[in-house]
Protein backbone atom coordinates (compact mmCIF):
# COMPACT_ATOMS: atom_id res chain seq x y z
CA UNK A 1 0.00 0.00 0.00
CA UNK A 2 1.23 3.49 -0.66
CA UNK A 3 2.29 5.63 2.27
CA UNK A 4 -0.42 7.78 4.00
CA UNK A 5 1.92 10.72 4.73
CA UNK A 6 1.46 12.66 1.45
CA UNK A 7 -2.32 12.36 1.72
CA UNK A 8 -2.37 13.78 5.30
CA UNK A 9 -0.07 16.66 4.29
CA UNK A 10 -2.26 17.62 1.35
CA UNK A 11 -5.35 17.81 3.63
CA UNK A 12 -3.78 20.14 6.26
CA UNK A 13 -1.61 22.31 3.96
CA UNK A 14 -4.28 24.97 3.16
CA UNK A 15 -5.14 25.35 6.86
CA UNK A 16 -1.47 25.76 7.83
CA UNK A 17 -0.93 28.34 5.08
CA UNK A 18 -4.01 30.24 6.28
CA UNK A 19 -2.74 30.37 9.90
CA UNK A 20 0.72 31.51 8.78
CA UNK A 21 -0.85 34.22 6.62
CA UNK A 22 -2.96 35.56 9.52
CA UNK A 23 0.06 35.63 11.85
CA UNK A 24 2.12 37.43 9.22
CA UNK A 25 -0.56 40.08 8.72
CA UNK A 26 -0.83 40.64 12.50
CA UNK A 27 2.93 40.98 12.90
CA UNK A 28 3.10 43.36 9.98
CA UNK A 29 0.33 45.49 11.46
CA UNK A 30 2.08 45.69 14.84
CA UNK A 31 5.45 46.53 13.30
CA UNK A 32 3.87 49.19 11.12
CA UNK A 33 2.22 50.81 14.15
CA UNK A 34 5.47 50.68 16.07
CA UNK A 35 7.40 52.35 13.26
CA UNK A 36 4.89 55.16 12.80
CA UNK A 37 6.57 58.47 13.55
CA UNK A 38 10.05 56.90 13.58
CA UNK A 39 12.80 57.73 11.12
CA UNK A 40 13.50 55.04 8.53
CA UNK A 41 16.52 52.91 9.40
CA UNK A 42 18.29 54.13 6.28
CA UNK A 43 17.90 57.72 7.54
CA UNK A 44 19.38 56.76 10.91
CA UNK A 45 22.37 55.10 9.27
CA UNK A 46 22.90 57.99 6.87
CA UNK A 47 22.86 60.56 9.67
CA UNK A 48 25.15 58.53 11.90
CA UNK A 49 27.51 58.02 8.98
CA UNK A 50 27.46 61.75 8.29
CA UNK A 51 28.47 62.56 11.88
CA UNK A 52 31.19 59.87 11.85
CA UNK A 53 32.46 61.13 8.50
CA UNK A 54 32.73 64.73 9.70
CA UNK A 55 34.60 63.73 12.87
CA UNK A 56 36.94 61.43 10.87
CA UNK A 57 37.78 64.24 8.44
CA UNK A 58 38.46 66.65 11.31
CA UNK A 59 40.74 64.18 13.05
CA UNK A 60 42.58 63.39 9.82
CA UNK A 61 42.95 66.87 8.34
CA UNK A 62 42.38 69.58 10.97
CA UNK A 63 45.34 71.83 11.72
CA UNK A 64 45.33 71.02 15.47
CA UNK A 65 44.92 67.75 17.34
CA UNK A 66 41.45 67.25 18.80
CA UNK A 67 39.88 64.55 20.97
CA UNK A 68 37.17 62.51 19.26
CA UNK A 69 35.34 62.21 22.59
CA UNK A 70 35.21 65.98 23.01
CA UNK A 71 33.83 66.33 19.48
CA UNK A 72 31.12 63.77 20.21
CA UNK A 73 30.26 65.48 23.49
CA UNK A 74 29.99 68.84 21.73
CA UNK A 75 27.75 67.25 19.09
CA UNK A 76 25.48 65.86 21.79
CA UNK A 77 25.39 69.24 23.53
CA UNK A 78 24.38 70.84 20.24
CA UNK A 79 21.48 68.42 19.89
CA UNK A 80 20.29 68.90 23.46
CA UNK A 81 20.33 72.69 23.07
CA UNK A 82 17.06 72.31 21.16
CA UNK A 83 15.38 70.40 24.00
CA UNK A 84 14.26 71.40 27.50
CA UNK A 85 16.87 72.39 30.14
CA UNK A 86 16.39 69.19 32.16
CA UNK A 87 17.24 66.72 29.40
CA UNK A 88 20.92 65.96 30.01
CA UNK A 89 23.68 63.70 28.73
CA UNK A 90 25.79 62.05 31.45
CA UNK A 91 29.24 60.82 30.34
CA UNK A 92 30.26 57.32 31.40
CA UNK A 93 32.96 58.71 33.70
CA UNK A 94 30.35 60.62 35.72
CA UNK A 95 27.40 58.22 35.67
CA UNK A 96 28.26 56.17 38.75
CA UNK A 97 28.74 59.29 40.87
CA UNK A 98 25.54 60.88 39.58
CA UNK A 99 23.50 57.73 40.21
CA UNK A 100 24.95 57.16 43.68
CA UNK A 101 23.22 60.26 44.99
CA UNK A 102 19.83 58.67 44.36
CA UNK A 103 20.72 55.06 45.07
CA UNK A 104 20.87 55.57 48.83
CA UNK A 105 24.44 54.29 49.21
CA UNK A 106 27.89 54.10 47.61
CA UNK A 107 31.15 52.23 48.11
CA UNK A 108 33.83 54.01 50.14
CA UNK A 109 34.94 54.61 53.73
CA UNK A 110 32.23 57.05 54.81
CA UNK A 111 33.72 60.23 56.17
CA UNK A 112 33.80 63.91 55.37
CA UNK A 113 36.94 65.96 55.75
CA UNK A 114 38.44 69.39 55.37
CA UNK A 115 41.92 70.10 54.06
CA UNK A 116 43.31 72.29 56.83
CA UNK A 117 46.82 73.68 56.31
CA UNK A 118 47.88 70.69 54.21
CA UNK A 119 46.42 68.23 56.72
CA UNK A 120 43.18 66.28 56.39
CA UNK A 121 40.85 66.88 59.33
CA UNK A 122 37.84 64.58 59.72
CA UNK A 123 34.78 66.82 60.07
CA UNK A 124 32.05 64.17 60.07
CA UNK A 125 31.83 60.37 60.18
CA UNK A 126 28.80 58.86 58.45
CA UNK A 127 26.75 56.81 60.88
CA UNK A 128 27.12 53.03 60.40
CA UNK A 129 29.66 53.51 57.61
CA UNK A 130 33.08 51.76 57.43
CA UNK A 131 34.99 54.60 59.13
CA UNK A 132 32.43 54.73 61.95
CA UNK A 133 32.69 50.96 62.45
CA UNK A 134 36.50 51.19 62.50
CA UNK A 135 36.43 53.85 65.26
CA UNK A 136 37.37 57.04 63.37
CA UNK A 137 36.13 60.17 65.17
CA UNK A 138 35.39 63.76 64.14
CA UNK A 139 38.45 65.89 64.83
CA UNK A 140 40.92 63.15 63.85
CA UNK A 141 43.76 64.21 61.57
CA UNK A 142 44.59 61.70 58.83
CA UNK A 143 48.36 61.70 58.42
CA UNK A 144 48.86 58.56 56.31
CA UNK A 145 46.72 56.29 54.15
CA UNK A 146 48.49 53.01 53.48
CA UNK A 147 51.98 53.88 52.30
CA UNK A 148 50.97 57.40 51.23
CA UNK A 149 51.78 60.37 53.44
CA UNK A 150 48.87 62.81 53.38
CA UNK A 151 50.04 65.56 55.73
CA UNK A 152 51.95 68.03 53.59
CA UNK A 153 51.58 65.67 50.62
CA UNK A 154 48.40 65.33 48.53
CA UNK A 155 46.50 68.59 48.25
CA UNK A 156 44.07 67.93 45.39
CA UNK A 157 40.56 66.89 46.40
CA UNK A 158 40.24 64.33 43.60
CA UNK A 159 43.59 62.73 44.51
CA UNK A 160 42.50 62.33 48.12
CA UNK A 161 39.07 60.99 47.12
CA UNK A 162 40.63 58.44 44.74
CA UNK A 163 42.90 57.25 47.53
CA UNK A 164 39.94 56.56 49.82
CA UNK A 165 37.92 54.87 47.10
CA UNK A 166 38.42 51.22 46.24
CA UNK A 167 36.72 47.89 45.75
CA UNK A 168 34.22 46.62 48.27
CA UNK A 169 35.96 44.60 51.00
CA UNK A 170 39.46 46.02 50.50
CA UNK A 171 41.29 47.46 53.50
CA UNK A 172 42.96 50.85 53.87
CA UNK A 173 45.12 51.54 56.93
CA UNK A 174 44.77 55.11 58.18
CA UNK A 175 47.39 56.72 60.39
CA UNK A 176 45.51 59.06 62.73
CA UNK A 177 46.74 61.83 65.01
CA UNK A 178 44.06 62.24 67.66
CA UNK A 179 45.68 64.41 70.33
CA UNK A 180 47.22 67.86 69.78
CA UNK A 181 49.66 67.14 72.64
CA UNK A 182 51.05 63.94 71.10
CA UNK A 183 52.75 63.21 67.77
CA UNK A 184 52.17 59.44 68.08
CA UNK A 185 50.00 57.96 65.33
CA UNK A 186 47.19 55.49 65.92
CA UNK A 187 46.46 53.08 63.08
CA UNK A 188 42.97 51.97 62.05
CA UNK A 189 42.05 49.26 59.54
CA UNK A 190 39.07 50.56 57.56
CA UNK A 191 37.30 48.02 55.34
CA UNK A 192 35.84 49.77 52.31
CA UNK A 193 32.20 48.95 51.85
CA UNK A 194 28.66 50.19 51.67
CA UNK A 195 28.23 53.76 52.87
CA UNK A 196 24.61 54.79 53.52
CA UNK A 197 23.50 58.11 52.06
CA UNK A 198 20.74 59.47 54.26
CA UNK A 199 18.14 61.67 52.61
CA UNK A 200 16.66 62.82 55.92
CA UNK A 201 18.79 65.55 57.45
CA UNK A 202 16.83 65.80 60.68
CA UNK A 203 13.72 64.50 62.45
CA UNK A 204 12.96 65.70 65.98
CA UNK A 205 10.40 67.35 68.26
CA UNK A 206 10.34 71.14 67.89
CA UNK A 207 7.76 71.45 70.66
CA UNK A 208 5.81 68.99 72.85
CA UNK A 209 3.24 68.30 70.11
CA UNK A 210 5.13 69.56 67.02
CA UNK A 211 7.39 67.36 64.90
CA UNK A 212 9.95 68.46 62.31
CA UNK A 213 11.33 66.45 59.38
CA UNK A 214 13.80 67.77 56.80
CA UNK A 215 14.39 65.86 53.54
CA UNK A 216 17.35 66.81 51.33
CA UNK A 217 16.44 64.69 48.25
CA UNK A 218 14.15 61.84 47.16
CA UNK A 219 16.26 58.71 46.76
CA UNK A 220 15.60 54.97 46.78
CA UNK A 221 15.62 54.94 50.60
CA UNK A 222 13.77 58.20 51.33
CA UNK A 223 10.30 56.74 51.90
CA UNK A 224 11.64 54.13 54.32
CA UNK A 225 13.60 56.80 56.20
CA UNK A 226 10.55 59.08 56.31
CA UNK A 227 8.20 56.41 57.64
CA UNK A 228 10.65 55.40 60.38
CA UNK A 229 11.12 59.04 61.44
CA UNK A 230 7.38 59.78 61.30
CA UNK A 231 6.51 56.73 63.42
CA UNK A 232 9.05 57.77 66.06
CA UNK A 233 7.56 61.29 66.17
CA UNK A 234 4.03 59.89 66.42
CA UNK A 235 5.16 57.76 69.34
CA UNK A 236 6.35 60.98 70.99
CA UNK A 237 2.90 62.52 70.61
CA UNK A 238 2.99 64.87 67.62
CA UNK A 239 -0.27 66.52 66.63
CA UNK A 240 1.37 68.89 64.14
CA UNK A 241 4.15 68.45 61.59
CA UNK A 242 6.56 70.72 59.73
CA UNK A 243 7.93 69.05 56.58
CA UNK A 244 10.97 71.00 55.40
CA UNK A 245 11.65 70.62 51.66
CA UNK A 246 13.74 73.77 51.21
CA UNK A 247 16.71 73.36 48.86
CA UNK A 248 15.47 69.86 47.96
CA UNK A 249 16.09 69.46 44.19
CA UNK A 250 13.84 66.40 43.80
CA UNK A 251 14.64 62.85 42.78
CA UNK A 252 12.47 59.76 42.42
CA UNK A 253 8.83 60.50 41.71
CA UNK A 254 7.81 57.23 43.42
CA UNK A 255 9.36 58.36 46.72
CA UNK A 256 7.50 61.68 46.58
CA UNK A 257 4.12 60.10 45.83
CA UNK A 258 4.60 57.50 48.59
CA UNK A 259 5.29 60.27 51.13
CA UNK A 260 2.33 62.31 49.87
CA UNK A 261 0.21 59.18 50.38
CA UNK A 262 1.17 59.23 54.08
CA UNK A 263 -0.21 62.77 54.39
CA UNK A 264 -3.29 62.77 52.13
CA UNK A 265 -6.27 60.55 52.91
CA UNK A 266 -8.78 58.79 50.70
CA UNK A 267 -8.45 57.76 47.10
CA UNK A 268 -7.38 61.26 46.09
CA UNK A 269 -5.37 62.16 43.00
CA UNK A 270 -1.86 63.30 43.95
CA UNK A 271 -0.65 64.17 40.45
CA UNK A 272 -0.88 63.06 36.87
CA UNK A 273 1.66 62.95 34.05
CA UNK A 274 1.18 63.20 30.31
CA UNK A 275 3.67 62.82 27.45
CA UNK A 276 3.59 62.48 23.68
CA UNK A 277 4.57 58.81 23.71
CA UNK A 278 3.93 57.70 27.30
CA UNK A 279 0.29 58.80 27.49
CA UNK A 280 -1.60 59.69 30.66
CA UNK A 281 -0.69 58.27 34.08
CA UNK A 282 -2.53 59.06 37.30
CA UNK A 283 -1.08 58.68 40.79
CA UNK A 284 -3.65 58.34 43.57
CA UNK A 285 -3.43 57.94 47.33
CA UNK A 286 -3.93 54.27 48.16
CA UNK A 287 -2.71 53.54 51.68
CA UNK A 288 -4.03 54.49 55.09
CA UNK A 289 -1.47 57.19 55.79
CA UNK A 290 0.19 57.69 59.14
CA UNK A 291 -0.45 61.46 59.27
CA UNK A 292 -3.64 62.15 57.30
CA UNK A 293 -5.00 64.50 59.97
CA UNK A 294 -3.32 67.03 62.20
CA UNK A 295 -1.99 70.41 61.19
CA UNK A 296 0.69 70.35 58.50
CA UNK A 297 3.11 72.99 57.17
CA UNK A 298 5.33 72.27 54.16
CA UNK A 299 8.35 74.58 53.80
CA UNK A 300 9.64 75.40 50.31
CA UNK A 301 11.93 77.93 48.66
CA UNK A 302 13.53 78.69 45.30
CA UNK A 303 15.67 75.53 45.62
CA UNK A 304 12.67 73.19 46.04
CA UNK A 305 12.10 71.45 42.72
CA UNK A 306 10.43 68.54 40.98
CA UNK A 307 9.48 65.87 43.54
CA UNK A 308 9.41 68.53 46.27
CA UNK A 309 6.90 70.50 44.22
CA UNK A 310 4.80 67.37 43.71
CA UNK A 311 4.27 67.04 47.47
CA UNK A 312 3.73 70.77 48.00
CA UNK A 313 1.28 70.93 45.08
CA UNK A 314 -0.78 67.97 46.26
CA UNK A 315 -0.93 69.27 49.86
CA UNK A 316 -1.98 72.71 48.63
CA UNK A 317 -4.53 71.55 46.04
CA UNK A 318 -6.34 69.35 48.57
CA UNK A 319 -6.15 72.02 51.31
CA UNK A 320 -4.40 69.39 53.41
CA UNK A 321 -1.98 71.90 54.93
CA UNK A 322 -0.32 75.25 54.40
CA UNK A 323 2.73 75.96 52.25
CA UNK A 324 5.18 78.37 53.89
CA UNK A 325 8.33 80.06 52.59
CA UNK A 326 9.17 81.26 49.10
CA UNK A 327 8.11 80.27 45.61
CA UNK A 328 9.56 76.96 44.45
CA UNK A 329 11.90 76.41 41.50
CA UNK A 330 9.29 75.56 38.87
CA UNK A 331 10.24 72.17 37.39
CA UNK A 332 7.25 70.23 36.12
CA UNK A 333 9.00 67.79 33.79
CA UNK A 334 9.55 64.05 34.18
CA UNK A 335 12.80 62.38 33.02
CA UNK A 336 13.62 58.76 32.20
CA UNK A 337 17.22 57.54 32.08
CA UNK A 338 18.42 55.56 29.07
CA UNK A 339 21.72 53.71 29.34
CA UNK A 340 23.96 53.99 26.25
CA UNK A 341 26.32 51.37 24.85
CA UNK A 342 29.49 53.18 25.95
CA UNK A 343 28.37 53.39 29.58
CA UNK A 344 27.00 56.92 29.35
CA UNK A 345 23.34 57.79 29.85
CA UNK A 346 20.69 60.15 28.55
CA UNK A 347 18.13 61.58 30.96
CA UNK A 348 15.32 62.47 28.59
CA UNK A 349 12.18 64.43 29.41
CA UNK A 350 9.26 62.18 28.47
CA UNK A 351 6.29 63.85 30.17
CA UNK A 352 4.99 66.84 32.07
CA UNK A 353 3.41 66.49 35.46
CA UNK A 354 0.37 68.31 36.76
CA UNK A 355 -0.92 68.87 40.29
CA UNK A 356 -4.39 67.57 41.20
CA UNK A 357 -6.04 70.86 40.21
CA UNK A 358 -4.42 70.64 36.77
CA UNK A 359 -1.53 73.06 37.36
CA UNK A 360 1.68 72.79 35.40
CA UNK A 361 4.27 74.52 37.52
CA UNK A 362 7.06 74.39 34.90
CA UNK A 363 8.78 77.73 34.25
CA UNK A 364 9.02 78.80 30.60
CA UNK A 365 12.22 77.80 28.79
CA UNK A 366 11.54 79.00 25.25
CA UNK A 367 14.42 81.49 25.35
CA UNK A 368 17.05 78.78 25.82
CA UNK A 369 18.97 77.09 28.60
CA UNK A 370 21.20 80.01 29.54
CA UNK A 371 18.27 82.40 29.90
CA UNK A 372 16.38 79.75 31.89
CA UNK A 373 19.25 79.37 34.37
CA UNK A 374 19.87 83.12 34.59
CA UNK A 375 16.20 83.84 35.29
CA UNK A 376 16.40 81.62 38.36
CA UNK A 377 19.54 83.40 39.58
CA UNK A 378 17.93 86.79 39.08
CA UNK A 379 14.55 86.01 40.59
CA UNK A 380 15.30 87.56 43.99
CA UNK A 381 15.74 91.33 44.09
CA UNK A 382 16.62 93.46 47.11
CA UNK A 383 13.99 95.85 48.45
CA UNK A 384 14.17 98.50 51.15
CA UNK A 385 13.53 97.02 54.57
CA UNK A 386 16.16 94.28 54.28
CA UNK A 387 13.90 91.81 52.44
CA UNK A 388 14.23 90.06 49.09
CA UNK A 389 11.17 89.93 46.84
CA UNK A 390 10.43 87.22 44.27
CA UNK A 391 10.27 88.68 40.77
CA UNK A 392 8.31 85.73 39.29
CA UNK A 393 4.62 86.49 38.81
CA UNK A 394 2.80 83.62 37.10
CA UNK A 395 -0.60 84.55 35.75
CA UNK A 396 -2.15 81.09 35.33
CA UNK A 397 -4.97 80.88 37.91
CA UNK A 398 -6.34 77.66 39.38
CA UNK A 399 -8.47 76.75 42.39
CA UNK A 400 -7.94 74.19 45.10
CA UNK A 401 -10.25 71.20 45.04
CA UNK A 402 -12.00 71.34 48.42
CA UNK A 403 -12.12 75.00 49.47
CA UNK A 404 -11.73 76.50 45.98
CA UNK A 405 -8.94 78.82 47.05
CA UNK A 406 -7.00 80.67 44.38
CA UNK A 407 -3.60 79.14 43.54
CA UNK A 408 -1.15 79.76 40.71
CA UNK A 409 0.70 77.79 38.06
CA UNK A 410 3.32 78.43 35.42
CA UNK A 411 6.19 79.43 37.68
CA UNK A 412 6.53 77.08 40.63
CA UNK A 413 4.41 76.60 43.75
CA UNK A 414 3.49 79.90 45.36
CA UNK A 415 3.24 79.50 49.17
CA UNK A 416 0.06 80.24 51.10
CA UNK A 417 2.23 82.25 53.47
CA UNK A 418 5.26 83.98 51.97
CA UNK A 419 8.23 84.61 54.26
CA UNK A 420 10.64 86.87 52.33
CA UNK A 421 14.32 86.11 52.12
CA UNK A 422 15.95 88.31 54.75
CA UNK A 423 18.74 90.53 53.42
CA UNK A 424 20.96 91.32 56.38
CA UNK A 425 22.42 94.80 56.62
CA UNK A 426 25.81 93.18 57.24
CA UNK A 427 25.49 90.71 54.32
CA UNK A 428 28.40 92.16 52.30
CA UNK A 429 30.79 91.98 55.25
CA UNK A 430 29.52 88.50 56.15
CA UNK A 431 30.11 87.18 52.63
CA UNK A 432 33.61 88.64 52.46
CA UNK A 433 34.66 86.90 55.67
CA UNK A 434 32.87 83.59 55.26
CA UNK A 435 33.75 83.05 51.60
CA UNK A 436 37.40 83.02 52.69
CA UNK A 437 36.90 79.86 54.84
CA UNK A 438 38.73 81.61 57.69
CA UNK A 439 35.94 80.93 60.18
CA UNK A 440 35.64 77.27 59.15
CA UNK A 441 39.39 76.78 59.49
CA UNK A 442 39.39 78.29 62.98
CA UNK A 443 36.37 76.19 63.99
CA UNK A 444 38.21 73.08 62.82
CA UNK A 445 41.25 74.11 64.87
CA UNK A 446 39.02 74.62 67.89
CA UNK A 447 37.44 71.20 67.45
CA UNK A 448 40.80 69.46 67.14
CA UNK A 449 42.09 71.14 70.28
CA UNK A 450 38.97 70.21 72.28
CA UNK A 451 38.11 66.87 70.60
CA UNK A 452 38.55 64.81 73.77
CA UNK A 453 35.96 67.00 75.52
CA UNK A 454 33.58 67.46 72.60
CA UNK A 455 33.36 63.77 71.67
CA UNK A 456 31.68 63.19 75.06
CA UNK A 457 28.59 64.92 73.62
CA UNK A 458 26.69 61.84 72.42
CA UNK A 459 23.31 63.44 71.80
CA UNK A 460 21.91 66.90 71.22
CA UNK A 461 20.60 67.31 74.75
CA UNK A 462 24.22 67.07 76.00
CA UNK A 463 25.27 69.72 73.52
CA UNK A 464 22.32 71.99 74.26
CA UNK A 465 22.40 71.78 78.06
CA UNK A 466 26.14 72.24 78.48
CA UNK A 467 27.28 75.49 76.84
CA UNK A 468 30.48 75.28 74.85
CA UNK A 469 33.45 77.24 76.21
CA UNK A 470 33.45 79.74 73.35
CA UNK A 471 34.35 83.07 74.97
CA UNK A 472 38.08 82.80 74.35
CA UNK A 473 37.52 81.39 70.87
CA UNK A 474 35.16 84.22 69.85
CA UNK A 475 37.72 86.81 71.02
CA UNK A 476 40.44 85.08 68.99
CA UNK A 477 38.13 84.87 65.96
CA UNK A 478 37.26 88.55 66.27
CA UNK A 479 40.94 89.50 66.46
CA UNK A 480 41.85 87.39 63.41
CA UNK A 481 39.03 88.85 61.31
CA UNK A 482 40.07 92.37 62.36
CA UNK A 483 43.60 91.74 61.08
CA UNK A 484 42.58 90.23 57.74
CA UNK A 485 39.36 92.12 57.03
CA UNK A 486 39.41 95.37 59.04
CA UNK A 487 36.49 97.07 57.27
CA UNK A 488 34.27 93.99 57.40
CA UNK A 489 35.26 93.40 61.00
CA UNK A 490 34.03 96.83 62.12
CA UNK A 491 30.71 96.29 60.34
CA UNK A 492 30.19 92.85 61.86
CA UNK A 493 31.17 93.62 65.43
CA UNK A 494 29.12 96.82 65.52
CA UNK A 495 25.99 94.68 65.01
CA UNK A 496 24.82 92.53 67.96
CA UNK A 497 22.68 90.60 65.47
CA UNK A 498 25.77 89.80 63.37
CA UNK A 499 27.74 88.62 66.41
CA UNK A 500 24.85 86.34 67.43
CA UNK A 501 24.67 85.05 63.87
CA UNK A 502 28.38 84.21 63.82
CA UNK A 503 28.25 82.47 67.20
CA UNK A 504 25.24 80.42 66.06
CA UNK A 505 27.14 79.46 62.91
CA UNK A 506 30.11 78.34 65.03
CA UNK A 507 27.88 76.27 67.32
CA UNK A 508 26.05 74.74 64.32
CA UNK A 509 29.33 73.77 62.66
CA UNK A 510 30.54 72.05 65.84
CA UNK A 511 27.15 70.33 66.29
CA UNK A 512 27.43 69.05 62.71
CA UNK A 513 30.85 67.53 63.40
CA UNK A 514 29.58 65.85 66.56
CA UNK A 515 26.04 64.83 65.66
CA UNK A 516 25.82 64.99 61.88
CA UNK A 517 23.23 66.94 59.90
CA UNK A 518 20.57 66.61 62.59
CA UNK A 519 22.85 68.32 65.10
CA UNK A 520 23.46 71.12 62.61
CA UNK A 521 19.76 71.74 61.88
CA UNK A 522 18.65 71.44 65.49
CA UNK A 523 21.07 74.25 66.28
CA UNK A 524 20.64 76.50 63.23
CA UNK A 525 16.83 76.15 63.20
CA UNK A 526 16.62 78.03 66.46
CA UNK A 527 17.17 81.30 64.58
CA UNK A 528 15.40 80.34 61.32
CA UNK A 529 12.67 82.93 60.54
CA UNK A 530 10.69 80.54 58.31
CA UNK A 531 10.47 77.87 61.01
CA UNK A 532 9.56 80.48 63.61
CA UNK A 533 6.76 81.77 61.35
CA UNK A 534 5.49 78.27 60.56
CA UNK A 535 5.46 77.34 64.26
CA UNK A 536 3.43 80.44 65.12
CA UNK A 537 1.04 79.73 62.25
CA UNK A 538 0.36 76.13 63.29
CA UNK A 539 -0.57 77.28 66.80
CA UNK A 540 -3.00 80.01 65.78
CA UNK A 541 -6.38 80.57 64.14
CA UNK A 542 -4.50 81.98 61.15
CA UNK A 543 -3.95 78.39 59.96
CA UNK A 544 -7.68 77.81 59.36
CA UNK A 545 -8.14 81.26 57.87
CA UNK A 546 -5.43 80.61 55.28
CA UNK A 547 -7.08 77.36 54.21
CA UNK A 548 -10.41 79.13 53.75
CA UNK A 549 -9.20 82.41 52.23
CA UNK A 550 -9.22 83.60 48.62
CA UNK A 551 -12.19 81.40 47.70
CA UNK A 552 -13.69 81.61 44.24
CA UNK A 553 -16.87 83.67 43.98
Amino acid sequence: MPSQTPRKFSIWTPFVFFIVLIIGIAIGYLVNNYMLGKRPITSVVERNDRLEEIIDIIQAKYVDTLSADSLYNDAVAGILKHLDPHTVYIPATQLAEVNSGLGGNFTGIGLQYQLLRDTILVTQVIRNGPADIAGILPGDKIITAGETKLAGGLTQADEIANLFRGEDGTVIILGIMRSPTSSRLQYFNVVRGNVPLYSLDAAYMLAPDLGYIRINRFSATTYREFVQALEELIDQGIQQLILDLRQNPGGYLEAATAIADELIGGNKLMLYTRGRTVGLSKFKAQLKGRFESGRLAVLIDEGSASASEIIAGAVQDWDRGVIVGRRSYGKGLVQEQYELEDGAALRLTVARYYTPSGRSIQRPYTEGREAYAQAHKDRLSALPGNNMVDTVHPDEKYFTILNHRLVYGGGGIRPDLIVPHTYYSYATAWNEVFNSNLVLAMVNDYFYQHASLLNNYKQYSDFNQHPLPLDTFMNELMAEIAVRYPAASRELWDSPEAVAHIERYVRSSIASMLLGTEGYYREINQMDPVIKRATTLLNSAEYDLLLESRKAN
